[in-house]
């Protein structure tokens, strides 16, 4: 993987945990997570007009992405509201580069060498080591570990589904600004039909915190659907795992979660990890 690509992709995981962040605001947890897509797609309204319409054999991916964005918030915000950042945001994201390794290969038939299979075996092993006595619990929550565990599915069906249609696409921003939009028109009319009018209220009341948690989430996901389009789907869905270091960083600093040994220990093993996909 070029090192620009790389870096880009390690900066996009930072603005990924960032915008997980803001899903602790003072919302009701799915409320929250749709005003950051909702603002996302405003922030892209203004560029589809020089940006075109996608060709037309990309728009099965964009809408079956539409779908797996769907149940990944629905999956994320009912993890959120009885686990601990710290113990579900691993645990979702850890399982995922796993998955979308093995359906990159045997779906997409992406080789990644062994290096890069062993850089991700040892990032995930330290992103679940860091699920480890993550939260204020010191056992998992079974119902936020299963909602959890099913994010991870939903997140690696649209990695490799987005992968897949911009490339399909040919122009990886077309997609993008796409997505973006559908993704916030979907969030819209699902928050409406499940709150009703008086949400867009709440809404007014956290609009910069929106607009920041929204513009976090569109670069975090704008830069690795582009670098899915010059390096393997696997390896970038791999990359995006670090923004658990990020995370819990944030966990322990900004939401005053414990900070335990097996973070420390987790850290090092995702930096080896880190390592071992650079050098694929």
């Amino acid at each position: 993987m070029d090192t620009h690509v790389f870096v880009l992709v390690l900066f996009a995981a930072a603005c990924h945990a960032g915008w997980n962040a803001f899903l602790k605001i003072k919302l009701e947890p799915f409320s929250a997570m749709a005003l950051i897509a909702i603002v996302s797609a405003l922030v892209v309204l203004p560029v589809i007009p020089f940006l075109g319409v996608p060709v037309a054999a990309a728009w099965p991916w964009l809408i079956a992405s539409v779908v797996f964005h769907l149940g990944y918030f629905i999956g994320l915000t009912e993890a959120y509201r009885t686990g601990d950042m710290g113990q579900v945001y691993p645990i979702a994201r850890g399982s995922a580069p796993l998955m979308t390794a093995i359906a990159g290969t045997f779906l997409v038939g992406e080789a990644i060498g062994l290096r890069g299979w062993l850089g991700i075996l040892v990032l995930v092993s330290g992103v679940f080591l860091l699920s480890l006595r993550g939260g204020r619990n010191l056992h998992f929550d079974k119902r936020a570990v299963a909602f959890a565990l099913f994010t991870a599915v939903t997140i690696c069906g649209y990695s490799i589904v987005d992968g897949i249609g911009a490339r399909t696409a040919g122009n990886a921003h077309v997609y993008t600004v796409w997505l973006f939009l559908l993704d916030g028109l979907m969030m819209l009319t699902f928050v409406l039909l499940r709150r009703g009018t008086p949400v867009l209220g709440e809404f007014a009341s956290f609009w910069k915190t929106g607009l920041i948690g929204g513009a976090l989430s569109l670069a975090a996901y704008w830069i690795a659907i582009w670098a899915m389009t010059v390096a393997p789907i696997a390896l970038v869905a791999a990359l995006r795992e670090t923004s658990v270091l990020f995370a819990a960083a944030i966990a322990v600093i900004v939401l005053k979660e414990p900070l335990q040994r097996p973070r420390i220990i987790a850290a090092v093993m995702i930096v080896a990890g880190l390592v071992l996909i650079r050098l694929q």
